[in-house]
């Protein structure tokens, strides 16, 4: 079984996204990573589910329309430091605790989106 799978597939993803953006918006602690967003936040939250369903094992849906990830690449326009990458892991890890749960799939799952968030950094402290 995919993770994709195991979480929920489409329905349970796009509610773990929607949440994430919600806390994004609302979270003091996630001011930094918010002001390097759009205003609207909706594109963002698509891309977002897109990237996921894909990397989970579900629909490739961000490489049928983009290609390959690069996110590291697609992210330089956009000065990420370790507030704004500690502001996106906070949401991240809020949001799989209130829409997925602290189950074995967040154990497998969540060090590896850790790294994804350290590896995002690309200003110096």
């Amino acid at each position: 079984m995919t993770p994709y799978a195991a979480l929920g597939g489409e329905a349970v993803l796009r509610k773990l996204t929607k949440r994430f953006y919600e806390l994004m918006d609302t979270l003091p602690e996630a001011k930094a990573c918010r002001d390097i967003h759009p205003k609207d936040l909706s594109r963002s939250e698509e891309k977002l589910f897109e990237y996921l369903s894909g990397w989970l094992g579900g629909p490739p849906l961000f490489t049928d329309k983009y290609g390959p990830p690069m996110l590291r690449r697609r992210h330089l326009p956009a000065k990420i430091g370790g507030a704004e990458a500690e502001g996106w892991l906070l949401c991240f890890r809020q949001a799989w605790a209130e829409v997925i749960g602290d189950n074995a799939l967040g154990a497998a799952l969540l060090p590896q989106i850790e790294a994804l968030g350290q590896h995002m950094i690309n200003q110096a402290a």
